[in-house]
């Protein structure tokens, strides 16, 4: 099975990733729209002579939820904000899952053995390694662009509401030229360290348990559904487990750093600001609809994958079949 995988051709990993990175985007870029509202809210916490003030206002008001914010979003912006910097993740979508898929296959040669067997270690760091190389190649600027766009509190039902930044070209070409190229990999760092342990823990669970499944059920390929299910269990993982780090990213790159200060102390800053101001839980502020949307994500992503690549290596290996028929005759 793995000399069969290595046989791959990338532009089967291309195209498949691509239309599987389409499906996935199209179907759940309003939950991470309402993640990103909710991460970029700063709600600081109230001095002493302030709280009973705000005491009496507790049986008033409820604090927001992932359902309020994408309510309170399609209220006051229109349903079509929810999409607000889909044009900028489809711009990247892929290159990205190009990349990830590919550069994935790479990574698992280098640590598959002699008969081209790999460990769930050496799984583990291939998707280590692809998840790093998406992050500098495609999905840090990409990233900086939706954040941006989502950022924007504007009406899109109402003409005169004219945004900062219009569209995901807009967005780069504004950011470009009053920021610098450089100001589109803000955050790459975190970002690279978000993608790395996402991939990781998503590939080495999706791989561990579709052996199993597998071999369990003694079949040569499982069922899509079944590739549903299993990408939406190894895609809630990585979410639970790097919330903090999405979401100081997400505090950096929604708007320009003071000149002159590092990235580090960048990170420390908004760190330390989160936990003074709004507390540790800040750090987990939109995990719920992060986890909604990338855990069906990931569940489209994986099934439309393996079908798309299934239909692929079919058509291929048709192919080749009908060329060694005409090979034969013409022998003849």
């Amino acid at each position: 099975m793995s000399s069969n995988k290595q046989k791959t051709p990338l532009s089967v990993h291309l195209l498949a990733g691509g239309v599987a990175g389409f499906a996935e985007a199209c179907t759940c870029h309003p939950l991470d729209t309402i993640k990103v509202r909710m991460q970029l809210s700063n709600k600081r916490s109230v001095s002493a002579r302030n709280r009973k003030v705000v005491d009496s206002m507790k049986k008033a008001s409820k604090p927001d939820n992932f359902i309020r914010v994408g309510v309170k979003i399609v209220q006051k912006e229109g349903a079509m904000a929810l999409y607000k910097g889909l044009g900028a993740v489809i711009m990247g979508i892929v290159p990205k899952m190009a990349i990830r898929f590919s550069s994935f296959e790479f990574y698992k040669t280098l640590f598959a053995d002699e008969s081209g067997r790999i460990s769930t270690w050496g799984v583990f760091f291939a998707g280590l390694g692809a998840g790093v190389t998406e992050a500098v190649a495609v999905v840090t600027p990409t990233d900086v662009l939706k954040i941006r766009l989502q950022a924007q509190r504007h009406s899109l039902s109402d003409p005169l509401d004219v945004p900062k930044y219009r569209n995901a070209a807009h967005a780069a070409y504004t950011i470009v030229r009053e920021e610098g190229f450089g100001s589109l990999y803000r955050g790459v760092t975190l970002t690279a360290l978000r993608q790395s342990t996402n991939q990781a823990t998503n590939f080495t669970a999706y791989h561990t348990i579709k052996n199993a499944m597998l071999k369990y059920q003694d079949l040569p390929e499982l069922p899509s559904y079944q590739h549903m299910i299993i990408g939406g269990i190894s895609g809630a993982m990585g979410p639970l487990s790097n919330a903090p780090i999405d979401t100081i990213k997400t505090r950096i790159q929604k708007s320009p750093g003071p000149p002159g200060m590092s990235g580090y102390r960048r990170f420390v800053t908004v760190a330390t600001d989160i936990i003074k101001n709004e507390g540790y839980a800040a750090f987990y502020k939109g995990i719920t609809p992060r986890v909604l949307r990338v855990a069906p994500g990931q569940s489209v992503t994986f099934m439309v994958y393996e079908k798309v690549k299934g239909w692929i290596d079919l058509i291929g290996e048709k192919n080749s079949a009908k060329k060694m028929n005409t090979s034969k005759t013409a022998d003849f």
